[in-house]
């Protein structure tokens, strides 16, 4: 039967690719040798000319794999998140490589010598927190130095000296990397007043698209293809997929809550019976987070809980139980705890409305059959052949772009957009499942990036070519206000004059800008620039024209600087030591040569099943 495993807890964090962590250990160029349409010694990835065979890639990320359950993380439930998992595990091994030919760049090596002091002075974190080597209550130096003295297991040491030969050239690259970081005296007292110097403006704003209507402006067709022979590039677009789809519906009925309201019914009796609430809410409560206190809600103030449920409660006497009461989350069978003036303190059993009974065996076997069928077809009209079995009818999905994830109804439909962009055309995908309905997909076609033709894009172009005469208006006008100010006409005259929004902005210091010159840091920084009562020159962003007045200032104080000027060192150095490396990672990925493969093999092996009859699973990528 077609289910997929569902996990509690949803995936939702990468490794981390880009820092100084992450001791895997990985010999690159395996020579084993496969068969079918990719074998285990084609490079899944190269990283400089160092091949990444499929052999070192499947170990990495069945490693990877192992280690999220083993912090109890869980997995990937859809196919986007498998494929951004997927990444992060291959940004390791390229992050290794990389540094591994880094430390070869600037000669740094390990000795034994070094590995043995790191070793007896600097245990790694789960030594130093294991009890094993713990003196009342803490870590003790000579403990785990006997420890190491003994007749230790070689696994371990082995494990050990590993470990040490990963991090220590990480710490000598650490060290050359950081050794000239300093900040002075100036740069702190020019942070400190980013901080602390504040000014309020006088601020006249000009945007284009408010203060000039459609109707002032004359667009011919001539002007509209000038533009677009002028500006062809602004209109590029990515890739977009199309294709059609059939579904059928998992929501819940009549029958499921029927069944449901039967559930908690039941289970009311049996506490009602002398059964005990706690044990029942552990067992049976579909609410993870209280069921592990019994069903215990705490106190909530009131009108903090869900209106249904807190009339429910306090129609109750403390310590009954209620009927069933209906919820969007199901049915509860409440207890009153405790009400006070201005709280209610109550458990629950939550049953939640669920495909249940005959209902649920008719959509799985719904979903069950359009699985099936779907995988006995091999050709373009299978999608329609599924429809006609199982009386559903095809329908276009809207056009997806690639990058983003398809909608259909308002609703994500997760892994369809990922899929249309790694299949081939008249491809149909694997059964999609979603909390809500089940999806069978066919790539239709799919068009390349790239500038399309005139007419494709005919309205975009018109409204960029209308918004820039708008621009050229509001560019006349802000130089003649200009001309105007300079002669002598207050800011507050000319918006006046020309209709425009004038306003007050502040006080706001340099880090933190007032809300309406949030993303404007030109204007921004001008109104630091000026002094009191000087009126800028036009200031031109992406948003609109400005002109800006200081109408008032405050400078930092210098004294209170220096009393806190030490604290501020130490988290400004930081501060700026975890920056150089992380600018010196990026750097070092940016100016690699990746060539990543995975997808291509993938598309290859799919061509190979397809064939021969194959079928190709996208969780199990070249069948390995």
């Amino acid at each position: 039967m077609m289910r997929a495993m569902r996990a509690n807890a949803k995936w939702i964090m990468l490794f981390v690719t880009l820092a100084f962590v992450g001791w895997m250990v990985f010999d690159v160029g395996m020579d084993i040798t496969g068969q079918g349409g990719a074998t285990l010694t084609d490079a899944a990835a190269r990283v400089n000319g160092v091949k990444i065979d499929l052999q070192t890639w499947y170990d990495a990320l069945r490693r990877a794999q192992d280690e999220q359950r083993a912090r109890g993380l869980g997995y990937a439930n859809t196919l986007e998140e498998q494929r951004a998992f997927e990444d992060a595990v291959l940004e390791g091994l390229i992050q290794e490589i990389l540094l591994r030919q880094e430390y070869a760049r600037r000669r740094i090596r390990v000795s034994t010598a070094e590995i043995i002091a790191a070793a007896q002075t600097s245990p790694p974190p789960e030594i130093i927190q294991s009890e094993q080597f713990h003196t009342d209550g803490r870590f003790d130096p000579d403990k785990y130095r006997r420890f190491l003295a003994s007749n230790v297991d070689p696994t371990f040491t082995m494990a050990l000296e590993a470990r040490y030969r990963e991090e220590i050239p990480r710490i000598k690259l650490y060290e050359q990397l950081l050794t000239d970081v300093y900040v002075s005296n100036a740069k702190l007292w020019h942070m400190y007043r980013d901080e602390h110097d504040s000014v309020t403006v006088q601020l006249l704003e000009l945007i284009p698209n408010a203060m000039v209507a459609d109707s002032e402006i004359t667009l011919t067709d001539e002007d509209v293809q000038a533009y677009y022979r002028e500006h062809r590039e602004d209109f590029s677009r990515p890739a977009a997929a199309y294709t059609s789809f059939i579904s059928t519906s998992r929501l819940t009925n009549g029958a499921d809550s029927a069944a449901a309201l039967e559930r908690a019914q039941a289970l009311r009796q049996e506490i009602v019976d002398g059964a005990d609430f706690a044990e029942i809410a552990s067992r049976e409560s579909a609410d993870s987070t209280s069921r592990l206190m019994g069903g215990d809600l705490g106190p909530f103030a009131r009108g903090g809980l869900i209106p249904e449920f807190e009339q429910a409660v306090l129609a109750l006497r403390t310590g009954q139980i209620s009927e069933p009461v209906l919820t969007a989350f199901g049915y509860h069978v409440i207890k009153r705890e405790r009400v006070t003036s201005d709280s209610i303190h109550a458990s629950h059993v939550l049953i939640a409305v669920e495909l249940a009974g005959e209902h649920l065996d008719e959509v799985e076997s719904r979903a069950d059959s359009m699985d099936l069928l779907a995988a006995e077809q091999d050709d373009p009209t299978a999608l329609d052949d599924v429809a006609d079995m199982m009386g559903i009818p095809v329908a276009s999905a809207p056009v997806v772009i690639q990058g983003s994830r398809m909608v259909l109804g308002g609703r994500v439909i997760p892994d369809a957009g990922l899929w249309a962009f790694e299949a081939i055309v008249d491809e149909i995908s694997t059964v999609i499942e979603t909390d809500w309905g089940f999806y069978l997909f066919r790539l239709d076609s799919l068009h390349a990036e790239g500038v399309p033709p005139l007419d494709d894009v005919e309205a975009s172009v018109r409204r960029a070519a209308l918004a820039a005469k708008k621009w050229d208006r509001a560019r006349a006008i802000a130089a003649d206000i200009a001309t105007n100010l300079r002669a002598g006409q207050h800011l507050a005259e000319a918006a006046l004059e020309h209709l425009l929004n004038f306003t007050t902005v502040g006080p706001m210091t340099r880090r933190n800008p007032a809300p309406r010159l949030a993303g404007l840091p030109a204007v921004a920084g001008a109104s630091f620039g000026l002094g009191v009562g000087e009126t800028s020159a036009p200031i031109e962003t992406d948003r609109g024209i400005y002109f800006v007045e200081p109408t008032a200032k405050y400078l930092a104080d210098s004294t209170t600087f220096v009393s806190q000027a030490a604290i501020m060192r130490i988290q400004v150095l930081a501060s700026a030591r975890q920056d150089r490396v992380q600018r010196f990672l990026l750097s070092l990925r940016s100016g690699a040569n990746v060539i990543d493969r995975r997808r291509d093999l993938e598309r290859i092996q799919r061509q190979f099943d397809r064939d021969n009859e194959g079928r190709f699973n996208p969780f199990n990528p070249l069948g390995y």
